[in-house]
């Protein structure tokens, strides 16, 4: 039996769970891996975040422990991690500072529409950067990350992203392209955003297969390159 919601086709064995601190799936596996890819699209470097929390996870998220998983991922902890329990003292540890918002009205951007498991972080890194990014968390601890810096993304883990900042001039996207194309690395799906009142644009692109690391060091020394972030596909 499959079933399909919001990802794309499961079967019965995806739904059981994974290995975890539960209780739940969905409200803690789920939402701590969301945490760690968070914490690892904002380079690793997180000094606050606010927890913006939709549907169920506004209604149930501290009796299920989504708050103390959310906050675990946040610091880097996987979702098996006994530490999962002590985020909240580890957190004042570490020095990151976070506040949990329910969002039980309608809102502008109509995240809650998403699905019942959505969470949108606003995180401040170190370096005073800002990252605003949200996911769902859609049961047996799968989840997709949903929206990266004001662009429609689609990541679930299972194939690896490249994201970059650069400044909004010509020639960036194609030497990018370009650097792809010479290791034979195939581009599934890519999305570019400007910022309004900047002269920077952030862009998405869904890889068909894995990425050499070396290509990361190789985007970074391209003229007006400002950041760029990869997440390799998740290892079952």
């Amino acid at each position: 039996m499959t079933t399909t919601y919001l990802t794309g086709n499961y079967n019965a064995f995806d739904i059981t769970g994974p290995i975890m601190v539960g209780p739940s799936s969905s409200h803690t596996a789920g939402a701590a891996k969301l945490g760690k890819m968070a914490r690892v699209l904002a380079h690793n470097n997180v000094q606050s975040v606010i927890f913006q929390l939709y549907g169920s996870f506004a209604q149930t998220y501290k009796g299920h422990g989504t708050d103390k998983a959310l906050l675990a991922g946040i610091l880097g902890f996987e979702p098996w991690d006994e530490r999962l329990r002590e985020s909240f003292r580890l957190a004042e540890t570490m020095g990151v500072d976070y506040t949990f918002q329910p969002i039980t009205e309608p809102t502008e951007k109509g995240w809650e529409n998403i699905h019942p498991n959505t969470v949108r972080f606003l995180i401040t890194t170190c370096n005073g950067e800002q990252f605003d990014i949200v996911g769902c968390s859609i049961g047996g601890g799968k989840v997709r990350i949903v929206g990266l810096n004001g662009i429609s993304v689609h990541f679930t883990g299972e194939s690896p992203i490249l994201v970059t900042r650069h400044l909004d001039n010509p020639g960036i996207i194609a030497g990018i392209a370009s650097l792809l194309y010479q290791e034979r690395i195939n581009i599934g799906n890519m999305r570019v955003s400007r910022e309004r009142h900047s002269e920077t644009a952030n862009m998405y692109l869904e890889i068909d297969s894995d990425v050499p690391e070396n290509i990361v060091e190789k985007i970074q020394q391209i003229p007006g390159m400002l950041s760029v972030i990869l997440l390799q596909r998740e290892e079952k």
